[in-house]
């Protein structure tokens, strides 16, 4: 018969927790979207230095970012199941380790960003790491509107890319922060009625936990979803994409809305899931648009 402690998980590894703060997987779409921004801004011969210097000072900042959140959220971290794991709540990493981390990550990202690409890319930075460690996570505590001042830095990565590219955040990047401020909305309130319990458990103010119909939250994603639509389309105007890119952008925001109309129809596990699934396809498509028909 094996031991109890033979059949036990191992503890992560000091270097893993230490990964576990940047939340890789969740800062994945960040450095994407910022990548995403540097290949439209760049023309037609993007520099693949200036990519990756613009990709990894990116990676750096959001990491810092995140780990001053997990810093700063360690109890409510540790009130909820899904997120009690954590190398912070959990008690692996202390919280004077975890801002040490973050501010070395942010420190470095910022400089990568200003003397690799430029000055202007790591002021749109700073005030990404400023909006969403300084600004969204003490509010977040406070008010259901945190989530729309979240959005904020969450739309700025492709903004980050498009300066790092141009020097300055024309009229096309504001396009792509618009277009990433909209989804984040029926993203996130599919994932808020999803977890609704354990939100309410950490006693966070969100709209699923205030209203347990989910009549309001449902409704702001189904409004965001709508002017989703048009937003994407914008691009095509401003000339970030051309006729293939707006039809598809035009399907494939019309079957976002769908999801999002279900689910304020029927607040339900079900359709809740459907329109979280459709908002993680829905970014990376319509980025891929936009890149292949650059790349035409």
């Amino acid at each position: 018969m094996k031991t109890a402690a033979a059949v036990m998980p191992a503890a992560p590894s000091r270097a893993a927790d230490f990964l576990t703060l940047t939340k890789p997987r969740l800062n994945s779409l960040v450095v994407i979207s910022a990548g995403i921004g540097y290949y439209l801004g760049a023309g037609d011969a993007p520099s693949a230095v200036a990519v990756a210097h613009t990709l990894v000072g990116s990676a750096l900042v959001a990491g810092g970012a995140a780990a001053f959140n997990q810093a700063a959220e360690r109890d409510i971290d540790a009130a909820m199941e899904r997120t009690r794991g954590r190398p912070v709540a959990a008690g692996r990493v202390t919280p004077a380790e975890a801002r040490l981390i973050a501010a070395a990550l942010a420190l470095l990202g910022l400089l990568e960003l200003a003397l690799a690409t430029n000055v202007a890319a790591a002021g749109v930075a700073l005030a990404t790491l400023i909006g969403y460690a300084a600004v969204y996570t003490p509010l977040k505590r406070r008010t259901p509107w945190a989530t729309l001042v979240g959005a904020v830095p969450g739309a700025l990565p492709p903004v980050i890319g498009w300066t790092a590219a141009r020097g300055a955040a024309t009229a096309e990047a504001w396009v792509l922060f618009g277009i990433v401020f909209l989804w984040q909305m029926p993203h996130f309130h599919a994932l808020s009625w999803l977890y609704r319990d354990d939100f309410g458990r950490a006693g966070l103010p969100l709209l699923a936990v205030l209203d347990d119909t989910g009549r309001q939250a449902a409704a702001q994603g189904l409004l965001c979803a709508a002017l989703l639509l048009p937003m994407s389309l914008t691009a095509a105007l401003v000339g970030l994409g051309g006729p293939l890119y707006l039809a598809a952008a035009a399907l494939l925001g019309a079957a976002f809305v769908a999801a999002a109309g279900r689910f304020a129809l029927e607040r339900s596990a079900g359709r809740a899931r459907t329109l979280f699934r459709a908002s993680l396809a829905y970014l990376p498509l319509l980025w891929g648009l936009l890149v292949f028909e650059r790349a035409l």
